[in-house]
């Protein structure tokens, strides 16, 4: 089988490409790969690391305000459909398949024109909008939210998939998550995550926090900061306190994480599809805080879905403080009764063969060509 990947801007949107990709190889070894992402995106960068061959093309968002960029986004699609058209008819592939951001759209488009099986692949329970667009011309619409499928009202065929990064961590090794972090198998764990960038309201938040924490002395935090705001981050503490805490580890990344989220009781995050696929996949008990500065607030939007479930509480970042967050935090790992419900809450919304479901379909729309 022969198959185009397509999407980027960010990781939400590159790295459920990939695990579809490692899906496709170990159902399949002779699968063959192109993906075509953005020259900017950050897929240029991740993708290339995968080891998936890679072909760019020239694209950019359009502004949602009314601009003259827009009509050189206009000329920038109807090129990069030309560009795309010639690369598909160059790899010859069986399907396509796009899991968002705005490259996608001259890929997926140009696919649908030269008859071309396409699936796209919506992250969060709001569509965004090259997704919008293409639903009325890909063959199959995958929606990683169960009820959020009558956001494609024009589309030819709609299905629950789940996302596929919920696959990706189900393998992982919580032995070795332990380890990686030097904290005892079996202790209780906090992982606060504020994004692969960080985020500054969690980061205050967390340093304000931090003389609150020997109220739970049990408990081992893990704050991953982002390479911005690691150094600050940890002469704020040691300033606040005069030393760092034992149970407090504070670091700038995290490369294993799918190990670390294994070894974790309760996880404090924005709210990212793919992020939220992984840890409803090992049932992990969270609290959110919503980006606000996302598209159509989509963030919100999705942890509202945990929320109303009972797997997560939600605070909103107008609302955070160092106060909110430890109450919020203190709730549930004070209380073994109350982590297990919103952990079985949790496993309730995994879709952990999310992987294999596409895959399954991807087949389908290949054999039914």
């Amino acid at each position: 089988m022969r198959v185009v990947l397509t999407g980027g801007g960010t990781g939400g949107h590159i790295y459920p490409a990939v695990a579809i990709a490692r899906q496709c190889e170990a159902e399949d070894p002779s699968t063959a790969f192109l993906y075509i992402g953005g020259k900017q995106g950050l897929e240029s960068k991740l993708v290339p690391q995968e080891n998936l061959p890679f072909e760019s093309i020239d694209i950019t968002g359009f502004r949602r305000k009314l601009s003259f960029d827009n009509v050189k986004t206009v000329m920038r699609f109807l090129k990069g459909v030309s560009t795309s058209k010639k690369m598909l008819k160059e790899f010859k592939p069986d399907v396509v398949i796009g899991t968002g951001g705005y490259v996608c759209g001259p890929v997926v488009y140009a696919a649908s024109k030269l008859g071309i099986p396409t699936m796209i692949h919506e992250q969060n329970a709001i569509p965004g909008l090259t997704n919008q667009f293409l639903s009325r011309y890909a063959s199959t619409v995958a929606v990683s939210f169960e009820g959020s499928e009558k956001s494609f009202p024009k589309a030819k065929r709609v299905i629950y998939t789940g996302n596929p990064r919920a696959t990706t961590v189900q393998s992982a090794n919580r032995e070795r998550g332990f380890a990686s972090l030097g904290i005892p198998m079996d202790s209780t764990v906090v992982l606060v995550v504020g994004g692969s960038r960080g985020a500054r309201a969690i980061n205050t938040a967390m340093i304000g926090m931090a003389p609150m924490l020997k109220r739970l002395p049990n408990v081992h935090f893990v704050y991953v900061t982002g390479e911005l705001y690691f150094e600050g981050t940890r002469e704020a503490v040691r300033s606040e306190l005069g030393t760092m805490p034992n149970q407090l580890h504070i670091v700038p990344y995290i490369h294993n994480m799918p190990e670390v989220l294994a070894a974790t009781s309760l996880i404090v995050n924005r709210a990212g599809a793919s992020f939220l696929a992984e840890i409803t996949s090992l049932g992990i008990p969270s609290v959110l805080i919503p980006s606000p500065n996302v598209t159509n607030n989509h963030q919100e939007a999705n942890a509202r879905q945990l929320e109303d479930a009972g797997a997560s509480r939600m605070i909103l970042e107008k609302e955070l403080s160092a106060e909110t967050l430890f109450t919020r935090i203190e709730e549930v790992v004070g209380n073994e009764k109350v982590r297990q419900a919103m952990s079985r809450a949790s496993k309730q919304l995994g879709k952990p063969d999310s992987a294999a479901v596409i895959v399954e379909e991807i087949r389908r729309l290949v054999s039914n060509r």
